[in-house]
């Protein structure tokens, strides 16, 4: 198994709520001095820094749109400026929008992809640029791209977008010493899953799971922790589908 030492960075995009919030709280606990990244909630990112900090940790919070390189740009420099370095970005942030493909509008579909798609790519490419040997990449994709539940069809085109950049990134980075990797979650209990859904619809989704439950954003960021350390440096290029056993 890899061995780290010395202090390690990470940088958590969407970390003002969900599972961002709670990936960058258990990084934390292992020991990563966090940068909370937000796109428009301050009151909330600085609440997240607050956590970690009050636990011993070292956090900050600073602002970006992910789809701006430029801002983004400046994220991974408070990044190296405040802490050092980048060792883990865990990029959280996302959209959805549900619609049938035949009534979404077009203005709609091209704000989800700048959100999911294009701001994935840029957080990568940052990340390809500065993370450090023995770093990792963890982006978000969605186990609804293997399901097609009607309704979601943007947001799974998106994501479908996010897991073929994954696995070619993975290999483009070849001898650096630097994974990278999709998580997947099922249904998870998240204010951005929870958002327009009436109590019967969220206890369909929540029987579809063998385990017979939602996800939590604290189950999402046990697998976000094993993937960014050293037990889960092996893994590489893959898809993690963490969603209670839905296929």
């Amino acid at each position: 198994m890899t061995e780290f030492s010395g202090r390690r960075v990470a940088i958590v995009t969407g970390a003002s709520r969900g599972i961002g919030r709670a990936a960058a709280v258990r990084l934390a606990a292992d020991g990563y001095a966090v940068v909370v990244g937000y796109a428009g909630r301050e009151d909330a990112a600085r609440e997240t820094a607050a956590t970690v900090q009050g636990s011993g940790g070292e956090a900050i919070a600073v602002r970006a749109d992910v789809a701006d390189e430029h801002a983004v740009a400046e994220l991974f420099d408070a990044a190296e400026s405040s802490f050092g370095g980048v060792d883990v970005v865990v990029h959280a942030a996302g959209k959805m929008t549900l619609s049938t493909v035949a009534e979404l509008s077009l203005d709609a579909l091209d704000d989800q992809l700048r959100t999911n798609l294009r701001g994935t790519f840029v957080v990568a490419q940052q990340a390809a640029r500065r993370l450090r040997p023995g770093g990792a990449l963890l982006t978000f994709s969605s186990s609804v791209v293997g399901l097609g539940f009607p309704t979601y069809a943007p947001y799974a085109a998106s994501k479908g977008g996010v897991e073929a950049l994954t696995l070619i990134l993975a290999r483009e980075l070849r001898g650096r010493d630097v994974t990278v990797n999709a998580v997947a979650p099922g249904p998870t209990a998240t204010e951005l899953f929870l958002d327009g859904k009436d109590e019967e619809t969220i206890a369909r989704l929540a029987a579809q799971p063998p385990l017979e439950r939602l996800g939590t954003p604290e189950d999402i960021a046990e697998v976000v922790a094993f993937l960014a350390g050293p037990a889960g440096h092996w893994v590489n290029g893959q898809v993690v589908r963490a969603n209670g056993g839905i296929v």
